[in-house]
C-alpha cells in the first residue's frame, strides 16, 4: 500500500507552495499530484512552473502525476489541459471527461481523478479498456460501495494491474461551481474577485445558525466542514486490497498526518491524530458530516 498526496487545493503563496514540496521530499509519501484543479485563475505557478516542479521532485525519487482542471468553462483553460494531456513525461490525472478523451486518443494510460463518477464496476472497466491505469473512488461513496464494485461480475474483467486510491485524509472536495463563493463573502464579482482566497490558506469556515461547522468556501469550490479522516480504517482498506491513501494538502500538521499514515500501513502502533473534529461518515454508508468511532 503506497501513501499519496493529492493536489494542492487551496491558494497560497508561491514560496509557501514551493516550500511545502521541498517538506515532501523528506516525508515518507509515494505519490505526488500537482497542478491547479479548482480555479484557473490562480497563477501564483504557472503550467511550466508545475512542470519544472514535477521534474525536480521526479529527481527526489517521488512519483509524480500532473493534475486536471475540474471545471472547464474557458478556451484558455481547454489549452492548459491540452498541454498537460500532450506531454510524455509524467502520468495525468483525468478531473474532467476532456481530459479522459484528450488521453484516450492519444492511447496513453491515465488516473481517473474523484470528480470523474465513478459508481459501478461497469463504468470502471469501460475507462479501463479507455486507458486508465489507476481510480480515486468518488469520495461520497462507501466501504460497502467499493466493495460492490469489487465484487461485481464486470469487475472480474479488469486488468490485475488497475490501481484503486481512496480519499483517506483532508477536507472532502463536495462541489464546483461558475460563482466564487469567497468572493461572494467579500462582496465581490469573480471578475474582480482580488484572490481574497488566498487570504484563508485552509478554506472560509461555513456555520450553520446552530454554529455548527458545515462546509468549507474555497473559491468555486465547496468542502466538507470538518476534516476527513480515515487512520482507524487503513488497516481494513488493506483487506480490500486498496493500493493508495490519499492524503490532501493541509497547511499546518501534514507531517504527522504522513507519518501516522505510513505507521498505519507498516502495521505499526499508532496514536490518534490531534484535532478538534474529524468526519468519517461516508465511508459508513452514513451522512457525510458524521464521524463514527471504531468499535
Amino acid at each position: 500500500m503506497k501513501l499519496s498526496l493529492g493536489p494542492l487545493q487551496y491558494l497560497w503563496s508561491r514560496q509557501d507552495t514551493f516550500d511545502f514540496y521541498d517538506l515532501m521530499t523528506s516525508l515518507p509519501v509515494d505519490i505526488i499530484y500537482l497542478g491547479e484543479t479548482v480555479c484557473s485563475k490562480r497563477r501564483n505557478l504557472k503550467t511550466g512552473d508545475w512542470l519544472d516542479l514535477a521534474r525536480h521532485l521526479t529527481e527526489q525519487g517521488k512519483q509524480v502525476v500532473l493534475s486536471t482542471l475540474t471545471l472547464i468553462e474557458a478556451e484558455s483553460e481547454l489549452k492548459t489541459m491540452r498541454r498537460l494531456c500532450s506531454q510524455d513525461d509524467f502520468l495525468v490525472e483525468a478531473n474532467d471527461m476532456a481530459a479522459v478523451q484528450l488521453l484516450s486518443e492519444r492511447g496513453v494510460p491515465f488516473v481517473a481523478g474523484p470528480f470523474i463518477n465513478i459508481y459501478n464496476a461497469r463504468s470502471l472497466a469501460f475507462l479501463s479498456r479507455l486507458g486508465l491505469r489507476r481510480w480515486v473512488m468518488p469520495v461520497e461513496l462507501s466501504r460497502a460501495s467499493l466493495k460492490g464494485i469489487f465484487d461485481a461480475p464486470e469487475a472480474k474483467t479488469l486488468e490485475q494491474s488497475l490501481e484503486t486510491e481512496i480519499f483517506s485524509y483532508g477536507r472532502l472536495p463536495l462541489a464546483f461551481s461558475a460563482r466564487c463563493f469567497t468572493a461572494r463573502a467579500h462582496k465581490l464579482s469573480k471578475d474582480n474577485c482580488e484572490f481574497v482566497c488566498g487570504d484563508y490558506p485552509q478554506g472560509l469556515q461555513l456555520d450553520s445558525q446552530e454554529e455548527q461547522t458545515v462546509f468549507t468556501i474555497n473559491g468555486i469550490q465547496t468542502q466538507s466542514g470538518d476534516v476527513y479522516n480515515l487512520l482507524p480504517e487503513v488497516a481494513d482498506m488493506k483487506k480490500l486490497s486498496v493500493d493508495i491513501l490519499r492524503l490532501s494538502p493541509q497547511r499546518e500538521g501534514m507531517r504527522d498526518v504522513i507519518h501516522h499514515f505510513r505507521d498505519a500501513i507498516e502495521g505499526r502502533h499508532i496514536a490518534a491524530l490531534s484535532s478538534d473534529a474529524y468526519c468519517n461518515g461516508y465511508w459508513h454508508d452514513e451522512a457525510g458530516i458524521f464521524e463514527i468511532k471504531p468499535l
